[in-house]
């Protein structure tokens, strides 16, 4: 492998795995406040198809639509769109206290189909299949950062060729590290999601933080969805269903993690690297391992390299069943509904 593919290749994961960080850290603060949110997916949809949506109407007849603005309109519509999800299962799984993980399947379900809706409308409106595209945003989105892109060499291309939210993202996650373990209202969050009763006994206003945890962690993962439509895809909508894979994938982080932000960022990447091993693994090795399979179509073996996150996702799962440190576990309400009559 050349230095160049090995540049390109850390590129590509890198890309792949700041979507999955944003959803998992998002997912991390929803699940410390104790509510398990299987809506990953749908609000990331969610904020993906709002970016668009407030990107396309702007620059739409607009020839001098200014690329900073369109990408902050995309933003405050991806957070209003992403917060609403999370406001909407937090009414139904807090206040009406419907089943956590029927809720969050539910909503993944509603915000894939309104995106794909509304992502088809957008579609027809821009003159069909492909012709859609907000490229003042995108491009925005995508801007390096000035002079140190090309400042080190080969370092910066490692470092420093990628637009803002790919640094955001690991802001945030370092961010959110030090909140949980380092700030009173942390604490207080971390408490309520271990044992509500107790929390609610020592004064903290339960609802209160699991509304709260929840709406900011949507709004984290809304990032994620536009993230994938700005920078991923470059702008456009992807009718493929990636973006929903990739918020499973989240969900899947927020366990290998060990429900830590800070753990999520190498971890996304390390997701990143398994994901896209195949495009750059030598040809040779991969030639070998066909024959050895029998696979006469390469196609194959580039399907079976796609399975390796979800293999890793598998085994992660089946190591930490088996730790015994409760800091390395899910806290222990976790997916279950407080009811405060019961106390």
């Amino acid at each position: 492998m050349t230095l160049t593919s090995f540049i390109a290749w850390i590129a590509a994961a890198i890309t792949f795995g700041t979507i999955i960080m944003y959803g998992s850290v998002g997912e991390i603060l929803t699940e410390k406040a104790g509510n398990l949110n299987l809506g990953v997916p749908g609000i990331m949809y969610l904020g993906a198809i709002a970016s668009l949506a407030g990107a396309f109407f702007y620059e739409n007849g607009n020839p001098d639509a200014v690329p900073w603005i369109s990408a902050l309109i995309a933003i405050v519509c991806a957070l209003i769109a992403s917060f609403l999800g999370g406001l909407l299962y937090s009414f139904l799984t807090v206040t009406l206290r419907a089943n956590q993980n029927v809720t969050g399947l539910t909503l993944t379900i509603f915000g894939s189909g309104v995106a794909n809706f509304f992502g088809g409308s957008l579609v027809k409106l821009s003159g069909g299949v492909g012709q859609i595209s907000v490229s003042a945003a995108s491009s925005a989105v995508r801007s390096t950062i000035p002079f140190l892109s090309t400042a080190l060499g080969r370092v910066s291309e490692i470092l420093f060729s990628y637009g803002f939210m790919a640094y955001l993202a690991i802001i945030i996650a370092v961010c959110a590290h030090y909140f949980l373990n380092r700030t009173h209202v942390g604490l207080n969050l971390r408490a309520v999601g271990e044992n509500p009763a107790t929390a609610d006994a020592a004064g903290i206003n339960v609802t209160k933080y699991k509304y709260t945890a929840t709406c900011i962690g949507a709004m984290i993962e809304g990032l994620g969805g536009m993230y994938y439509v700005m920078d991923y895809v470059k702008g456009t909508w992807d009718t493929g269903g990636g973006l929903e894979a990739l918020g499973w994938l989240a969900v899947a982080l927020v366990i290998f993690t060990s429900w830590k932000p800070r753990n999520a960022i190498w971890g996304a990447y390390l997701f990143g690297f398994c994901y896209w091993v195949y495009l750059y693994i030598p040809s040779s090795i991969f030639a070998k391992l066909a024959s050895m399979l029998g696979a006469t179509n390469t196609t194959y073996m580039q399907n079976l390299y796609q399975m390796i996150p979800y293999l890793v996702t598998i085994i992660v799962l089946i190591l930490v069943s088996k730790r015994k440190r409760r800091e390395n576990q899910n806290p222990a309400s976790l997916g279950v509904s407080y009811f405060r009559e019961e106390r």
